[in-house]
């Protein structure tokens, strides 16, 4: 749903912490997963079904729209599981349910709660478009169509008036940055063929994120390949053309990440939030990108690339197993109390030190991913330049913190 005619932001949940770090930074809809039957089953912690209730809570004060991801393909088995799902969104009001598998559409549409359609369908034309506006108000295009196809497909929405269920004209919405799989939309059977675990299960053992020799079966010659992972991507990143995806005429923005850290769910939302709305006031423009994408690369990153929105054929692949990011956190220590009246707050440091002029990070499941400066501190009721472990630390902090907090040290790479 379009927010005050700007393009909808959607940020990635994992967990409590993260997804008080998308309200904090101006998300308009966050989606998460419960327990299992989602995508990230295996890489992110869930929620659970006593959670919704709390995810509404904080959502809707804000306007905040809340999808749950129920998009794995679904099995005999599964059936009284995504029953009992849905009535405890529906009961708890989450907004809408993300979905590919016909059960759940169809369970969803007949106690009457909105879907979305999943990526891993696969939607790349506007007839596919017309069938599915039987059951959904909002589809997620495939991930491998151009913006000229994407626009090709919102104005045909537009000129010939496809509605949802909802009576309104279908939504389009796309992948705007975040980790893509080298498989059409997302469908990769490796894993299954490889660990009998699969990714359309949320599942996925990442094997594309490895290092692999080929070797010629015939004469057993070996070919190691150098420099680049070739079936791992670089990660998508639009933020520098999102002017040109806003004019493809899609409505919602989806950033992926939800088997991702709090900080990545902080500094991305907070990147593509500004910059949605320079585009909407006229301030977009080459020196902002330039400062959004620097921004972008502290945080968790295979390096980055525009998918196919630009007309590339092939993809760009990451040239390591892990992150580009050019920060890292490192664990100092854990919150002990807060001070509203002096806004001190007061912490345990359990590893390292922590010295005056430091980057901090504090992440909780209410206080979400906060970052800040040490511009004093003080030791036992002692000014002090440094605190060691063991030491009882407290500081002027500019927001609450709380005794489940835990404090970490930015440094860089």
């Amino acid at each position: 749903m379009t927010v005050s005619g700007k393009i909808e932001l959607m940020c990635p949940a994992g967990n409590f912490e993260s997804l008080q770090a998308a309200l904090d930074n101006g998300a308009d809809s966050i989606y998460f997963g419960v327990e299992q039957l989602n995508m990230r089953a295996r890489s992110s912690v869930n929620f659970t079904l006593d959670d919704l209730n709390e995810i509404t809570r904080r959502c809707s004060p804000k306007g905040v729209r809340t999808y749950l991801t129920l998009n794995t393909i679904i099995y005999d088995h599964d059936l009284s599981i995504i029953k009992t799902v849905l009535d405890r969104a529906k009961s708890a009001s989450i907004t809408a349910v993300i979905a590919m598998d016909q059960a759940v559409i169809a369970y969803a549409r007949q106690i009457g709660m909105e879907v979305h359609i999943s990526t891993q369908i696969n939607i790349t034309n506007i007839e596919t478009v017309k069938f599915y506006s039987l059951f959904a108000d909002t589809m997620v295009l495939s991930r491998e169509l151009s913006l000229s196809q994407v626009k090709k497909i919102t104005s045909q929405i537009n000129k010939e008036q496809i509605k949802g269920p909802n009576g309104k004209l279908v939504e389009i919405e796309i992948f705007g940055h975040g980790a893509l799989c080298m498989a059409v939309s997302g469908k990769c059977y490796l894993s299954l063929h490889s660990h009998n675990s699969s990714a359309n299960r949320g599942a996925c053992k990442q094997n594309c994120r490895k290092k692999y020799t080929v070797i010629d079966q015939e004469s057993g010659f070996e070919i190691e390949i150098d420099n680049e992972y070739m079936m791992s991507p670089k990660d998508l990143c639009t933020i520098d053309f999102l002017d040109q995806v806003i004019d493809s005429g899609v409505k919602v923005l989806k950033i992926e990440g939800r088997g991702r850290a709090p900080e990545y769910v902080a500094t991305v939302t907070k990147c593509y939030r500004e910059a949605i709305d320079a585009i909407s006031n006229g301030t977009f423009c080459k020196g902002a990108v330039s400062l959004w994408i620097k921004k972008l690369e502290t945080v968790y990153n295979r390096g980055f690339w525009s998918g196919y929105y630009l007309g590339q054929k092939l993809g760009e692949w990451s040239d390591n197993p892990g992150s580009n990011a050019t920060q890292k956190k490192i664990y100092i220590g854990k919150g002990r109390h807060f001070y509203p009246k002096t806004k001190i707050g007061e912490f345990e440091i359990e590893a390292y030190n922590l010295s005056v002029g430091d980057k901090i990070l504090i992440q909780g499941p209410t206080t979400g991913s906060q970052e800040a400066e040490v511009i004093s501190m003080m030791v036992d009721d002692i000014p002090a330049q440094e605190a060691k472990k063991g030491d009882i630390l407290t500081l002027p902090i500019s927001f609450k913190i709380r005794p489940s907090d835990k404090l970490y040290k930015v440094v860089k790479v």
